[in-house]
């Protein structure tokens, strides 16, 4: 009597999981990109925004729900932070996707004589 609800919620939670695992890889390769965009020579903080945008948008939108994408540059270092929420399947359930790429900015340097 206990048993298909049981089932039902166990497959529900284990589909939540997989959505959660999906979007995190999702926020994980926008911050990838976005990050090979701001630091490589030449490149700005709206080039990384317009990778991590443009990035989100190829990957589909619906898996990783309302993203907020933050990209800083300083002299030395370059960071992209992606924060959402997991498409929610079990009601009243909000995962949180975190994900964060950085590394130093790449820079020509004189040729030797």
């Amino acid at each position: 009597m206990f048993v298909l609800p049981v089932l039902f919620s166990i497959v529900l939670l284990l589909a939540q999981v997989t959505i959660w695992a999906h979007a995190t890889h999702i926020a994980q390769a926008t911050a990838a990109r976005a990050l090979a965009a701001v630091r490589a020579d030449g490149g700005s903080v709206t080039a990384g925004q317009e990778q991590a945008d443009a990035t989100l948008t190829q990957l589909g939108r619906a898996t990783l729900t309302d993203p907020q994408i933050t990209v800083t540059r300083d002299a030395a270092r370059a960071t992209v932070r992606i924060q959402g929420s997991a498409a929610s399947v079990v009601p009243g359930l909000h995962l949180r996707v975190d994900a964060t790429a950085a590394g130093p900015l790449e820079q020509r340097r004189p040729e030797a004589s």
